[in-house]
């Protein structure tokens, strides 16, 4: 597959680094030469320096036989016409561009190909406000990754000292949950991948990912950690588009405060947001944090453009009594250096957009991907199609299925039912399948599995 990524700042740089170890043909396009030098550097990929939206540079990065066009500048402008520009000119048959204002997002009469023809669009704010969301939702998890519509659901949780399945065999799992199927797909020990089997034994500290029915999610969290006290009061720092996005997504069932340096801004969402308190001041004031009673607040999220003001006030707010800091960071550098500490989750756009990104560029019928541990991870929904003997899925046990090193089947969504993956499960046609892929190197295999037989169309 031929891909052009317009775009070599975080995200841009993100997929070429994601799409070059699985050997697709890139090139990435930007007016800094200084970005395209270091991807050339560290990557096996074509460069090309200028205007993303010119003919003549989609040209030259060759996209008159490109099957995809990736926009992911920081100008939403930008990523509109390009698409519109490889749409009439170049006739590239897959476009995808995102797009960061919710104005052009609300009116549905833009994105057509008669109008702006861009066939996804990828919205990080909308993105980054659900991940915060289902944080929010279900207190201790580290993340929370949709299947199937929400039918499903992966939850990675941090076990802990003296929790009633650390130092037990997985195998023993039913016996403390036996009214819930659920089923561990992945483990992480000290940034180390591990395959659960049987006889794997749960330590203190690991990151342990388990899929369940949406509806058994807050039962089996509670067996394998101890139970948390519901959230009630959020309080958010920063008023821009995610702030005020997560404000109104949460506001009618949770106490919410909102500390927004601008006092204009502030005077903006007081009318557009119905039952949230809009404080006007700055999040990293001690003073204020106190006489807000920060030490009563359940969940503090800092989600302004400013990854420093972000760090320092979640920081800052923990050392108070805040219960859970969740942290919006755009730089990856400062991810490794915080994580784990005084900060409970940081929030990456970059990783949240890019497995939204993934899911369209995957072959097969793929229909969700989720990027994990900052892209060193995947978990895939992918629709098995064709019969026993056109695909080496259907009509066999998962026992009997040839996956491929470092991957993991969790669940099977068949209609309404969410059906975890024994080895007894038969795949039978149709089935969303919930994989977990600790290898990148292995995708194009499990891609394969789930390619249609021609016989399908």
């Amino acid at each position: 597959m031929k891909i052009i990524i317009l775009g070599a700042g975080e995200v841009g740089s993100n997929l070429a680094q994601n799409l070059t170890q699985e050997a697709s043909d890139i090139t990435v396009v930007d007016t800094n030469s200084d970005r395209l030098r270091e991807l050339q550097d560290r990557f096996d990929i074509r460069t090309v320096r200028g205007m993303a939206s010119h003919p003549d540079i989609l040209r030259q990065a060759g996209a008159e036989d490109a099957d995809m066009l990736i926009a992911v500048t920081n100008s939403d402008e930008i990523n509109m016409v390009a698409c519109q520009v490889a749409y009439t000119v170049f006739n590239t048959p897959t476009k995808i561009a995102r797009i960061r204002s919710s104005a052009y997002i609300r009116d549905d009469g833009i994105f057509r190909n008669d109008a702006m023809p861009v066939d996804v669009i990828v919205n990080p704010e909308a993105i980054v406000t659900h991940d915060i969301r289902r944080l929010i939702d279900n207190p201790g998890a580290l993340q929370v990754m949709d299947f199937a519509e929400g039918q499903a659901q992966l939850v990675g949780i941090k076990a802990y000292y003296g929790g009633p399945l650390v130092d037990q065999e997985l195998r023993y799992l039913r016996q403390h949950i036996p009214t819930v199927d659920t089923r561990v797909a992945a483990i992480f020990r000290k940034n180390r991948a591990i395959i659960p089997k049987g006889n794997t034994v749960i330590e203190a500290d690991d990151e342990v990912f388990f899929i369940a029915a949406s509806k058994d999610i807050k039962n089996v969290m509670s067996e394998m950690r101890r139970v948390e006290k519901p959230n009630k009061r959020v309080v958010i720092a920063g008023g821009g588009h995610i702030g005020e996005h997560l404000a109104r997504t949460i506001e009618g069932r949770y106490g919410v405060r909102i500390i927004e340096h601008s006092r204009q801004r502030c005077y903006e969402l007081s009318e557009t947001l119905d039952r949230t308190i809009v404080l006007s001041g700055d999040a990293s004031d001690r003073d204020l944090l106190l006489e807000e009673n920060i030490e009563e607040t359940d969940v503090f999220c800092a989600v302004t453009n400013d990854d420093e003001a972000n760090i320092m006030s979640s920081m800052l707010a923990k050392s108070l009594g805040a219960r859970k800091v969740i942290t919006l960071i755009n730089n990856a550098a400062y991810v490794d250096l915080i994580e784990g500490g005084t900060i409970d989750t940081v929030i990456s756009p970059q990783q949240a957009t890019l497995g939204s990104i993934l899911t369209h560029i995957r072959r097969g019928d793929i229909a969700r991907v989720h990027s994990l541990r900052r892209g060193a991870a995947e978990a895939i929904e992918a629709i098995a199609h064709g019969d026993k003997s056109s695909s080496k899925l259907i009509g066999r046990k998962i026992e009997d299925i040839d996956l491929p090193p470092g991957t993991n089947i969790g669940a099977i969504v068949r209609g309404d039912e969410v059906v975890i993956a024994h080895d007894d499960i038969v795949v039978e046609s149709g089935d969303h399948v919930v994989l977990f892929l600790v290898d990148k190197g292995r995708i194009k295999d499990v891609e394969k599995l789930f390619q249609a037989p021609l016989s399908f169309f």
